[in-house]
């Protein structure tokens, strides 16, 4: 049942508990996570060498990192909202993952086939080479903007088909996907491809990893479209026929940062969420709220640091190889290995983030969340600082298990602060005899989202200046050090402790 002073809230997002989903349901809703994240650790790994290989200066190539992250920032939000009033008979949500699907298989194509197809369309040296970047640079913003914008309609279309209960089984479910997913993409690129029959039969190295993304990501994302049916958004202005989701701001002034307002006026339903809004909800969020921001983007900046330009830190300062060097010569081939072995360590990342979410729950209990945000913070900082004064292959690759213990943290600790505040939020007024209306969890998350992004530009616009600077890209790996350290001391200082 329906208190009635949440009809107001009801009435606008149109709360209709959709009927329980099987189990089989929801693991293949949930398959495309797996996808996504095959597709998304085979860019990881190879996108710096894949750019250095066709010779894109090294100023530049961080800057490839830079014009997504922009474009998501500001179209975010937007794109978001268009979706819950998209009337396609398919759904709302269904068409826009579609699209955006594709936009990835587009992207990925170009990324890993540009160089060869622009080989064999272009004799000329020198414009062989312009040409190869551009091909390879756009399919790298391509796939990166795609493949970031997709997770919002995936998640909106499983919380639309789902009840209350099935949404946290799915949620699950996505998380182990994508856990299996990244590592079996990482486990994919450290293989040597080349020497391999499919490696002669389909032409390089690239063609295979191509080969496997390729059908990895169109089968799932198929079995996705077509796992629960959706209903389509109805054209009849009674607000029960639809549900827009609450990433949305539908408070009236007076009800403070994100609220949701009891009574809704007749356009609440036409307020979309902009980039202005968003921006004007961030700036006005409460203190607590802020400093979680703060704190998210400096961990993901520290992430994001050390695992875009891991594989090529392994092949540079590791195996002390030249990813400028000719194809054929043994200083490139020297880079090659290193590359395919940062693939590993990576896979061990991604087994570490599956393992270590469980663990989390067993020391939850006894450190609670701070003293689990700090840890994930400090063991990454620890971490990442050996590596990089210690540049040994075995120990580099035992102490890639500590990036998965970041990643973790990341992804849950942060989001479960915000839940726990919300709560709070919730029961003070009850306490206090008071009617204020609690804000929704949308705009903190969505606000956390927008670190993410942000922490992209930062580190697209930085390292390329850093890695000139100090002359070598062992400088990434020790700012990812320094900035995880940091996001420690601030941690223990400005976050507020829960219980």
């Amino acid at each position: 049942q329906i208190s009635n002073s949440g009809h107001g809230e009801s009435a606008v997002f149109g709360i209709v508990e959709p009927p329980r989903r099987s189990r089989g349901r929801l693991i293949l809703h949930s398959l495309v996570m797996f996808g996504r994240e095959f597709c998304y650790a085979v860019e990881a790994a190879f996108v710096t060498p894949v750019l250095l290989s066709v010779g894109l200066p090294r100023s530049l190539y961080s800057l490839v990192w830079l014009i997504s992250p922009i474009l998501g920032f500001l179209l975010q939000p937007i794109i978001g909202s268009a979706s819950d009033y998209c009337a396609s008979p398919w759904g709302r949500r269904r068409p826009y993952i579609l699209v955006l699907g594709i936009m990835m298989l587009i992207g990925i194509s170009m990324f890993l086939n540009g160089d060869a197809f622009i080989s064999a369309l272009v004799s000329d040296r020198s414009l062989k080479s312009i040409w190869a970047i551009v091909v390879v640079m756009f399919g790298v913003v391509l796939f990166d903007f795609a493949a970031d914008f997709i997770d919002g309609p995936i998640k909106a279309y499983l919380f639309d088909v789902c009840s209350h209960s099935d949404k946290e089984r799915g949620l699950h479910y996505h998380a182990l996907f994508t856990g299996l997913g990244g590592a079996c993409g990482y486990l994919v690129g450290a293989m040597d491809w080349g020497h391999s029959v499919l490696g002669r039969l389909l032409g390089s190295e690239y063609q295979v990893i191509y080969f496997f993304s390729a059908l990895t990501w169109g089968f799932f994302l198929t079995v996705h479209l077509f796992s629960i049916p959706e209903q389509p958004l109805c054209k009849d202005p009674d607000p029960d026929c639809s549900s827009p989701s609450a990433l949305r701001l539908l408070g009236s002034q007076s009800n403070g940062y994100g609220a949701l307002s009891k009574e809704p006026s007749p356009t609440a339903e036409q307020k979309k969420m902009t980039f202005r809004s968003l921006m004007k909800a961030i700036i006005h969020m409460p203190s607590h709220h802020r400093c979680l921001c703060i704190s998210h983007l400096l961990g993901w900046a520290a992430f994001l640091c050390n695992m875009l330009f891991f594989t090529d830190f392994m092949g540079q300062i590791v195996y002390k190889g030249n990813p400028y060097a000719e194809h054929n010569s043994t200083a490139y081939a020297t880079y090659e290995r290193g590359v395919e072995v940062g693939c590993w360590g990576l896979c061990i990342n991604a087994v570490s983030s599956a393992l270590y979410s469980y663990v989390q729950r067993f020391l939850l209990p006894y450190i609670g969340l701070k003293g689990l945000y700090f840890m994930g913070y400090f063991v990454f900082g620890m971490g990442t600082s050996l590596i990089g004064l210690f540049p040994d292959v075995i120990a580099t690759l035992i102490l890639c298990s500590v990036f998965g213990v970041m990643s973790s943290t990341l992804y849950t600790i942060p989001f479960n602060l915000i839940a726990e505040y919300q709560r709070e939020e919730e029961e003070q007024p009850k306490l206090q005899g008071g009617n204020k209306s609690p804000r929704g969890t949308g705009m903190d998350c969505a606000a956390l989202t927008c670190m993410v992004q942000l922490a992209q530009i930062i580190v697209g616009a930085g390292l390329g200046g850093l890695v000139i600077a100090a002359g070598s890209v062992i400088v990434v790996v020790l700012s990812a050090s320094a900035m995880s350290l940091i996001g420690c001391i601030f941690i223990a200082l400005f976050i507020r402790y829960v219980e």
